[in-house]
């Protein structure tokens, strides 16, 4: 059995959003793939890919040019860490590559559909409700850290 797994680059793209984030000036001024890519230790040419994933998610802008690089569409505050996720690897949740309200089945599985759409739905109240500038903070909701502060949320089974 697989675990759920968060990707490399969906871990890469959440930490490129948090460079640029933490970046980020009242001028603007966009952040070089460079400077992002060795803020975070990251392979460039597979930033690079990543970036225009956010880019084409309208979560990034680009400037070329010698002074070139990028910045937030928008900011922080108002990017849920979703987003980014959806951005680079699609929906939060998939069954065999449907939509968990997709699903359906017979018998003594009918309602395993009622649990994938709560899966879903639990990793939307993380992932949703958790912007880009809570993370870069560390102030994040009270239900998400309330669920991180579960006895046995950081040890594996």
């Amino acid at each position: 059995m697989r675990s759920v797994e968060i990707s490399a680059k969906t871990e890469y793209a959440v930490r490129a959003m948090l460079e640029l984030a933490d970046a980020s000036d009242p001028e603007g001024q966009p952040v070089s793939v460079d400077v992002l890519a060795q803020g975070q230790g990251l392979p460039r040419k597979f930033l690079e890919a990543i970036l225009a994933d956010l880019r084409r998610a309208e979560l990034v802008v680009s400037t070329k040019g010698a002074r070139g690089g990028y910045r937030l569409a928008r900011a922080a505050s108002e990017i849920p860490i979703g987003a980014v996720f959806r951005a680079v690897d699609g929906p939060l949740a998939e069954v065999r590559g449907r939509r968990p309200h997709q699903t359906s089945y017979e018998g003594v599985a009918e309602h395993l559909p009622v649990l994938w759409v709560a899966v879903r739905s639990s990793l939307r109240q993380v992932l949703d409700d958790t912007s880009l500038e809570q993370l870069r903070t560390g102030r994040l909701p009270d239900h998400v850290r309330h669920l991180a502060e579960i006895p046995d949320a950081w040890v594996s089974r």
